[in-house]
């Protein structure tokens, strides 16, 4: 990946600080100051949109869960309104060049001092970053990726419903699941219920053709499996599914689905095959979860909630 545009905006009313960076940047190019609490402390949110075709999909509700983030952990109110943050992002975006790639944003609590409280820092800080990839819909091919279940513990739902900065419980998943062969892992809360990836949700078609999401009260709530569960319809009345719901599913139960797939703003549905050593339904990539990447490729392409960027020609 390489560096699209950064943009930080300071804990001064008004002041914005915009950087453009057209090739992979240098050192010293973003400066985050040492004491934001965000950085020793780990006080912050983030979020992230998709950029696709010189379009961003659905800022708008990543940019609300963004808020709803921030005012969870207490970073205190943005140095700017909601409006003037989308427009931040909007122009950062155009600013860059970047027409394939995401747009990636950070709400702090701010520099001041190194304490634990954060009650020495006069404002929160905004910052924002555009990563150009070749970004593309996964799983097309086929073949499908292992799954694996977590053996870090997961977040208390106070923390993983929040889309917060403190990441090692995820990092160490993933890192697990790598060593252990597997594309990501499962989190299974205490009660044997699956609750999610560290980077993803999880979706299960049920042998009976229901399409199943874990609830989303003890996890973070992802906006592409919300578009998800909001354009599978369509599916049922094509007679593919037989219903779709959000509900608590016992992992013994979800590894007798007949398909399942991590879902993510970056896949947006990658089809799991195996989970712990043994087949998902006869261990191939079945026919509806590549139906229901379809249908979110198809909304990310060309869908209402894709914001033309407004590159300077």
């Amino acid at each position: 990946m390489g560096g699209g545009g950064g943009i930080a905006a300071s804990s001064l009313p008004g002041h914005v600080l915009e950087r453009v960076r057209r090739h992979h940047p240098g050192p010293g190019h973003d400066v985050l100051p040492i004491d934001d609490h965000m950085v020793h402390r780990g006080h912050g949110v983030f979020d992230t949109a998709m950029i696709l075709d010189g379009a961003l999909y659905e800022l708008d509700a990543h940019l609300d869960r963004f808020l709803r983030s921030a005012a969870a952990a207490r970073v205190g109110t943005a140095p700017f309104p909601r409006e003037a943050l989308r427009r931040i992002l909007i122009q950062m975006t155009a600013a860059s060049g970047c027409r394939m790639g995401s747009i990636r944003y950070w709400l702090s609590s701010g520099p001041g001092d190194f304490l634990l409280s954060s009650r020495g820092c006069p404002s929160p800080a905004f910052y924002g970053v555009v990563i150009a990839s070749e970004y593309e819909q996964c799983g097309v091919d086929g073949t499908g990726v292992r799954a694996v279940t977590a053996t870090v513990p997961m977040k208390p739902p106070q923390f993983a419903t929040v889309k917060n900065v403190n990441y090692l419980p995820n990092v160490l998943s993933i890192m697990d699941a790598e060593d252990r062969g597997a594309f990501a892992s499962v989190w299974v809360d205490d009660q044997g219920y699956v609750a999610e990836g560290p980077m993803v949700n999880v979706a299960f078609v049920t042998p009976e053709r229901e399409l199943v999401l874990p609830a989303f009260d003890k996890i973070l709530s992802g906006c592409t499996a919300k578009r998800m569960l909001a354009l599978a319809p369509r599916l049922v009345d094509a007679g593919l599914l037989a219903g779709v719901s959000t509900r608590d599913i016992t992992a013994e139960d979800a590894k007798r689905s007949a398909e399942m797939a991590f879902v993510g703003s970056g896949l947006p549905v990658l089809p799991v095959v195996e989970w712990d050593g043994k087949p998902i339904g006869d261990g191939k990539v079945g026919k509806l979860m590549p139906a229901l990447s379809d249908l979110l490729w198809e909304d990310m392409k060309s869908g209402p909630d894709r914001i033309p960027v407004p590159y300077k020609q």
